[in-house]
């Protein structure tokens, strides 16, 4: 029998106030198995294309593997020193720095932008003109924990061996190599900065990868907008004369609450994040102003574009449900559009990653749920490009975590520098030699709806 004297023991739902609940991992563990049961059969086409000669690939993979602990030198480097959107002064110096030791000038402070760097390698003829990207900008408080020091070794070790290629014979790179390191993705739009001056005239195709927790040869990447929404009322005395305010907290409230139900009617690839920046001051006070900070995203530029239209509707009806006026603001940073990813140059990256023992999956495979934005979008609407994503850790792991700054100077990433900078330098080794695929690459841009005029997209 119970000793009627102790104390009842607490529910065993109980925790402290200052918990929050418990979050399930049921739908991620959904989603891996939906993942792990799609691997067994998925399989990627690969490429036709000839591309270039075998000869070629063994001499450029050995290039790549010779210059591969400089390159990982380089992106512990990154990972030790990291610096913000448009504060990469140091890492733009030592990209520039290893360029020159090569014997490759390089500018700094190109395209509008003072840590741009810019750097070219002419081969013989009168080819086509490619670029490599790369990115380095780190993450307010985690650092790289998206990987951009591995972006940015993947796009230097590719033209590097590239530019050793070309030195060697002027013939292996019937073309122009253009390096472009590109700051400022994180939050914002630096690629976008710079094709407004011009960074990406004269180009055939882009490439870059990107780290993830699979080896994918394309990922579904969504375009985002930002907004900021102020509501103006008229302050008055909250108990003695309410009547004569009008509470923009009220309007600020009620576009939080709009937002949230108009989701139910929205397509499943469609994301809006909102938060209230002000609201007011003290509670004996009618709010006079309130603002709301919102990021829009969606799958395709039209489809950004409607979204877009339906969150202005839900900030109108706020402010007239709320006797207020309201200032929509949109896009203090340019837009982000969702990648158009080109799958002719897709089918290079893949075969020359499974010469390095990996078999990027088609897309489809990994849930398009687990979508986040990038600026290589802007690129892609204006010329052919890809973006595929290189495994450097667990595929349950998220970006922009600790743990992924962690996995970001792993083991992993240290294979994948090597691996991504021979993915990248192969698929435009194989561009530059291959006239066929070429023209199949600017033929599927065209059919796809060709280049669209960025700024002026969402006016």
């Amino acid at each position: 029998m119970p000793d009627a004297t102790a104390s009842p023991a607490p529910p065993a739902a109980a925790r402290p106030a200052s918990e929050h609940a418990p979050i399930s991992t049921a739908y991620l563990d959904e989603l891996a198995a939906a993942t792990a049961l799609a691997r067994r059969t998925a399989v990627h086409p690969g490429s036709d294309f000839a591309g270039a000669a075998e000869a070629l690939h063994e001499r450029l993979e050995a290039r790549v593997e010779t210059d591969h602990a400089e390159m990982v030198a380089l992106m512990l480097d990154l990972a030790a020193h990291p610096e913000t959107a448009f504060q990469e002064h140091r890492s733009a110096r030592a990209i520039a720095d290893v360029l020159e030791a090569h014997g490759i000038p390089a500018r700094l402070g190109v395209h509008g932008l003072e840590t741009a760097v810019r750097a070219e390698i002419r081969g013989a003829g009168d080819g086509p003109t490619l670029a490599i990207l790369s990115e380095y900008d780190a993450l307010p408080v985690v650092g790289h924990g998206c990987g951009h020091n591995v972006i940015a070794v993947m796009g230097l070790g590719a033209f590097l061996a590239l530019a050793e290629l070309a030195r060697e014979d002027p013939s292996a790179v019937p073309g122009t190599v253009v390096f472009l390191g590109t700051p400022a993705e994180e939050g914002h739009t630096g690629k976008e900065h710079m094709a407004r001056q011009g960074a990406f005239d004269g180009l055939d195709a882009a490439v870059m990868a990107h780290p993830y927790g699979h080896d994918l040869a394309d990922q579904a990447w969504l375009g985002r907008r930002t907004l900021t929404v102020t509501f103006h009322g008229h302050t008055a005395h909250a108990s003695a004369q309410p009547f004569m305010g009008r509470n923009a907290l009220d309007a600020a409230s009620l576009m939080y609450q709009g937002i949230g139900l108009m989701r139910q009617q929205t397509p499943p690839s469609d994301r809006v994040h909102a938060v209230i920046r002000e609201g007011g001051d003290r509670a004996s006070v009618i709010p006079d102003e309130a603002r709301l900070d919102l990021y829009v995203r969606s799958l395709a530029p039209s489809t950004l574009r409607d979204l877009s239209r339906r969150v202005e509707d839900v900030a109108r009806g706020a402010a007239l449900m709320a006797g207020c006026g309201v200032t929509i603001a949109w896009d203090e940073q340019p837009p982000s559009l969702p990648v158009r990813t080109n799958e002719a140059l897709t089918g290079r990256w893949v075969l020359a990653q499974r010469r390095r023992g990996r078999d990027p999956l088609p897309r489809g495979v990994v849930s398009e749920t687990l979508a986040a934005s990038t600026d290589f979008g802007n690129v892609s609407f204006r010329i052919p490009g890809i973006h595929p994503v290189i495994r450097i850790a667990p595929g349950d792991m998220a970006l922009h975590t600790r743990e992924f700054a962690a996995a970001a100077v792993s083991d992993a990433a240290r294979e994948a520098a090597a691996d991504g900078a021979y993915g990248l330098a192969a698929t435009v080794l194989d561009a530059l030699h291959d006239p066929a695929l070429l023209e199949a690459v600017a033929a599927e841009f065209a059919e796809a709806g060709g280049a669209i005029d960025v700024p002026s997209y969402f006016d």
